[in-house]
């Protein structure tokens, strides 16, 4: 009998205790996601709302909202996850670089010539993000790149002589001014507005990877995509620093181990969505090319000028990365 009433007392604090772990608080989050749903960086944002659910037993469930449907999706995301408008947020760090000018490291032009290196870079620079973010009362997360930035046009562009005058539309201020000291001239458009904008003539041309060329079915207003190398812009997600700070110790380790196996994931499908990519805009009849030796150099002479221009105003752990990095 003692023994049965042992086994009972301790069958019934197992069940509490295993009562306490289910009942632990879900929180619910919404996570604000600037491109449509299909997007590279959107699904990846899908995928590491699921790990984290999974990971967290379902105790941390978020919401992915596509498009900027919130009604945020620009220079203000820092701001706006900072004062909590938004919990979370996917963002490309370029378009933010005025707010936070280390946010711009990523969109120099041509520090990186390809994955490895565009990695060996985020690797230096990630200990800034952290601090950047945090000082923008938020926590860091993960970041993930776009594929290669490339010059897609109607003309072949094989010299900078062929960028002369051409309206590109850029995506943050580093191609502007980049593509404006090839004596292009850059315009700044909302993604939704590009294909229109091709279609009327107000642009003749797109600085953009071969993922978004796809994507945007540029083979029926453009015909030739430069692999010019340009950059591998970054797209990162944070959390409001309240509401991390209110996630239990548990929700917090599965949250980052949500967020680690997405940026591992989304490097290595970041490549691979480029070579399919070029695969099916070429399908298209896009006619894709290389730059000559000469091209090069005269595109690193350009962005060493942006470069320069940028480290002027940088404090000297970002000044010592851009040393090592640049060419």
């Amino acid at each position: 009998m003692q023994s049965f009433k042992k086994g009972l007392i301790i069958f019934t604090l197992v069940l509490f205790s295993a009562t306490l772990g289910w009942a632990e608080k879900t929180v619910k989050l919404d996570l604000n996601a600037i491109y449509g749903a299909t997007s590279f960086h959107t699904m990846g944002a899908m995928d590491f709302a699921k790990l984290a659910r999974d990971y967290s037993k379902g105790s941390i469930d978020i919401t992915v909202h596509p498009g900027g449907s919130l009604g945020f999706k620009g220079p203000e995301l820092l701001k706006s996850v900072k004062d909590a408008q938004l919990p979370m947020s996917d963002i490309l760090m370029g378009v933010v670089a005025g707010s936070e000018n280390v946010f711009g490291l990523s969109s120099l032009p041509r520090l990186a010539g390809s994955f490895s290196e565009a990695k060996a870079l985020y690797d230096d620079c990630k200990p800034l993000y952290e601090k950047a973010a945090m000082k923008w009362n938020q926590k860091f997360l993960y970041a993930a790149p776009w594929p290669p930035s490339g010059l897609v046009t109607k003309e072949a562009v094989n010299t900078a002589a062929d960028i002369k005058g051409l309206k590109t539309r850029t995506y943050d201020k580093n191609g502007a001014n980049f593509l404006r000291e090839l004596g292009g001239s850059p315009l700044s458009l909302p993604w939704g507005e590009v294909y229109s904008s091709l279609r009327t003539g107000m642009i003749d041309s797109v600085l953009t990877s071969a993922e978004s060329t796809k994507n945007g079915k540029f083979w029926e207003v453009l015909a030739h995509f430069s692999n010019i190398n340009y950059a591998f812009p970054l797209n990162m997600v944070t959390i409001n620093l309240d509401y991390w700070k209110s996630l239990s110790k548990d929700q917090k380790t599965a949250m980052l181990k949500a967020a680690a196996e997405t940026e591992t994931n989304q490097w290595s499908q970041s490549e691979t969505k480029t070579m399919e990519a070029l695969a099916v805009i070429k399908e298209n009849g896009f006619t894709i090319s290389e730059p000559s030796p000469a091209f090069s150099l005269e595109m690193d002479k350009a962005a060493a000028k942006i470069v320069d221009e940028f480290a002027s105003n940088a404090d000297a752990a970002t000044k010592a990365i851009l040393k090592k990095h640049t060419k």
